[in-house]
C-alpha cells in the first residue's frame, strides 16, 4: 500500500460548483468572490473578508494596512513557513524572531513578553542591531491547527501596543478559550486581522488562495483597495450593469485579488468544513491511540481549552531511544510505502536569515531542538481505515526494529 502525503478532498458538488462558474461567463473577481466573502466572514464570525489569491498576499495586505514601514520591527515565530517573515522583509522592516512553546509548537508568549521587554529597554538581542526601530506587530501563528495562547499574546500586544495579525493558514474551524467555564472563541475573532490559507493541502481548498478577516472597518477598507492596485473602487463593478467606467488610483497597489473560479470552489468547500474537520478529527484521534504504546514516537497534544483542526500531525521522534536519526526514520517510511514531511526549518537557521542577521542556532534553542525530531504524518479526510492503519503500522514497526538496546 501507498499512502500519499496529502489526497485533495474535491466532491462532485466541488467540481459542479467549479462548472456552473465557467459556464457563467464570469471568471474573475466577480458576485462568487463577493458571496464567498460574505460566507466565511459569517462563518467566522468576523464583520469582515477579503479574499485574496494566497494566505502571503493577506499577511502583506494586513501588515500594510496596520502602517509597518522600513525599519519597524514585527515578532514572527521561528518556527514557522517562510512566507511569516517574508513579508515583514517587502517593506524593509525587522522580523523578530521569538522562541516556539514546547508543547504547542506556536510561539511562546512568554518568549515573546521577555522579547518585547528586552526591545524597550534598549538591550541586545541575537541578529538584531541597535538602535532598535519601534515595535508595530505581533503574528503568531497556530501550528499544526491549534491556536496559540489568544489571552497571553494579547496581553502582550496590549502592553507594547502591538497590532495582532493571527497567521491561521493551518487553522479552519478552531477554537480558543480562556478557561473551562469561558465560551469558546472561533479563529478569526480574536486578532486585528486573521490571515487563512486555502492552498491544496489545506483544511478547505480554492487550489490556490487566502482571506484576510477583521471587525474593523479601516483595516478592510485599506487590505480590499491595496489588494487590487489601489483602485478607489471593486474594479469588476466597472464591467456590470451597477458599475461606472471611472476609478481612481489611491495608492501603489498589489494584485492580490481571488477570482470566482477560485471562489465557486472555496464556497462549496465552506459548506463542508464541517464534515472535512470531522474526518480530520478522526485520523488524528486513531493515530494517537494506535502509537500509545510506541514510546520512541511522541504525538502532538491537543490542549483542554483548544479545538484543533488537525492540519498537520506532526510527531516528535526520540531520537535518544532510536538507532537512526530522522532522515533515516523517513526514508523507511517511505520504502514501506508512507509518504512523510518535516514543518519546518526554524526560520533562524534558514541561510537567508543567517546570512542577512548573524543567527546561530542557539539563539532559538526549543525551535533547533525539536527541528532534527520533527515527522509530519499524512493527515487528510479521505483517508480510508486501511490507510490509517498502515501509516500507524508502519510507524509502529520502523520504532521497534530500530529501538536501542540496554
Amino acid at each position: 500500500m501507498n499512502v500519499p502525503f496529502f489526497r485533495p478532498s474535491v466532491a462532485k458538488a466541488d467540481i459542479a460548483e467549479v462548472v456552473a462558474c465557467m459556464e457563467s461567463g464570469w471568471l474573475t473577481t466577480g458576485p462568487r468572490t463577493k458571496a464567498f466573502e460574505e460566507a466565511f466572514a459569517n462563518f467566522v464570525g468576523a464583520k469582515h473578508a477579503i479574499a485574496l489569491n494566497s494566505c502571503t498576499a493577506a499577511l502583506h495586505l494586513a501588515l500594510e494596512a496596520v502602517g509597518v514601514r522600513r525599519g519597524d520591527l514585527v515578532l514572527v515565530p521561528a518556527l514557522t513557513f517562510a512566507a511569516t517573515a517574508e513579508v515583514v522583509r517587502y517593506f524593509d522592516a525587522v522580523p523578530v524572531f521569538v522562541d516556539a512553546d514546547p508543547v504547542t509548537l506556536c510561539m511562546d508568549p512568554a518568549a515573546a513578553a521577555e522579547t518585547a521587554a528586552k526591545i524597550r529597554r534598549g538591550e541586545q538581542l541575537p541578529g538584531m542591531t541597535l538602535p532598535y526601530g519601534p515595535m508595530k506587530a505581533i503574528i503568531p501563528m497556530h501550528y499544526g491547527g491549534q491556536m496559540v495562547d489568544v489571552d497571553a499574546i494579547t496581553a502582550v500586544a496590549k502592553e507594547h501596543g502591538l497590532a495582532i495579525i493571527d497567521d491561521a493558514a493551518h487553522t479552519l474551524p478552531a477554537h480558543y478559550r480562556s478557561s473551562a467555564s469561558a465560551p469558546w472563541r472561533a479563529v478569526g475573532s480574536t486578532a486585528d486581522v486573521t490571515c487563512f490559507s486555502f492552498y491544496a493541502n489545506k483544511c478547505i481548498t480554492t487550489g490556490e488562495g487566502g482571506m484576510a478577516v477583521t471587525d474593523r472597518d479601516d483595516l478592510a477598507e485599506r487590505m480590499r483597495i491595496m489588494s487590487l492596485h489601489g483602485m478607489s473602487k471593486d474594479a469588476w463593478k466597472r464591467f456590470t450593469a451597477r458599475g461606472s467606467w471611472y476609478y481612481e488610483i489611491v495608492a501603489p497597489g498589489f494584485k492580490y485579488n481571488m477570482t470566482d473560479v477560485a471562489a465557486s470552489l472555496g464556497l462549496s468547500q465552506l459548506g463542508r468544513a464541517d464534515e472535512l474537520l470531522a474526518a480530520r478529527v478522526s485520523v488524528a484521534e486513531r493515530f494517537i491511540a494506535g502509537l500509545r504504546d510506541v514510546p520512541e514516537v511522541e504525538t502532538p497534544v491537543e490542549l483542554p481549552n483548544r479545538k484543533h483542526s488537525w492540519h498537520l500531525f506532526a510527531v516528535q521522534l526520540r531520537l535518544d531511544l532510536l538507532d537512526i536519526d530522522r532522515s533515516q526514520f523517513i526514508e523507511e517510511m517511505k520504502a514501506r510505502g508512507v509518504a512523510a514531511s518535516v514543518h519546518w526549518l526554524p526560520l533562524h537557521k534558514q541561510p537567508y536569515y543567517v546570512q542577512t542577521y548573524g543567527y546561530v542556532p542557539s539563539d532559538f534553542p526549543v525551535a533547533a531542538a525539536v527541528w532534527p525530531r520533527l515527522v509530519s504524518l499524512p493527515i487528510f479526510p479521505s483517508m480510508t481505515d486501511e490507510e490509517v492503519e498502515h501509516v500507524v503500522r508502519v510507524v509502529g514497526d520502523i520504532a521497534r526494529q530500530h529501538r536501542k538496546l540496554g
